[in-house]
């Protein structure tokens, strides 16, 4: 029962969340969404803060590992190639957050968008301290690829990259009934991924 409650919580403030952000989003919405009171969300998490911490734990547990896998048995070429390389490896671990949740790969990069634009700091600091191993593994994995561009330079490009990420990710669902109307094509969310990698590795690589 404890554990029914607890997730009821966290799927009541991610769809809440990634719908309306952090800072618009009140405990009070998030109760009355759960079927719960204001004193079981306290008993299960303590504060908003913990809150959105365990709705990102719970799929960055389930990611991290298989990134770590990924990196583990990656051998990459130099350039915007040996980037487009990586990032395809990462592919199949994206998609697998659709078994966290329904909709899991969208609704996390929507919920990593909010938490760039709402510049939730703890959020930041959450990250880095429980899988910044991993953080700066793949971030040592693209330099490898590009060891041409200075680290400024890179932290930017990586940057403009999650922001187009995001972007396409959040806007997902309208990019495939685009394609559905204007090619009368059907495409998944795999497909968008697939579409994007080239060009985020050619942006990186500064082509």
């Amino acid at each position: 029962m404890a554990r029914q409650t607890k997730n009821d919580i966290l799927d009541a403030a991610e769809c809440l969340f990634s719908q309306n952000g952090f800072s618009h989003t009140s405990m009070r919405e998030i109760t009355t969404r759960a079927g719960v009171n204001l004193a079981s969300v306290n008993y299960h998490y303590g504060s908003k803060k913990n809150l959105i911490q365990a709705v990102f734990k719970r799929y960055f547990d389930q990611l991290m590992p298989h990134i770590d896998t990924c990196l583990d048995s990656f051998e990459s070429s130099k350039g915007a190639q040996g980037v487009e390389e990586l990032l395809y490896t990462l592919i199949p671990p994206m998609l697998e957050l659709n078994t966290v949740t329904e909709h899991g790969t969208a609704n996390f990069v929507k919920l990593l968008g909010r938490g760039y634009n709402e510049t939730q700091g703890h959020l930041r600091r959450f990250i880095m301290t429980d899988y910044g191993e991993t953080v700066r593994a793949l971030v040592s994995a693209i330099q490898h690829c590009l060891p041409h561009v200075p680290e400024e330079e890179l932290f930017w490009r990586l940057h403009f990259a999650i922001g187009s990420f995001v972007f396409s990710m959040a806007s997902s669902q309208a990019l495939t009934e685009i394609a559905e109307s204007d090619f009368q094509k059907h495409v998944d969310i795999r497909e968008v991924i697939a579409h994007l990698v080239p060009f985020v590795a050619q942006g990186l690589a500064g082509r």
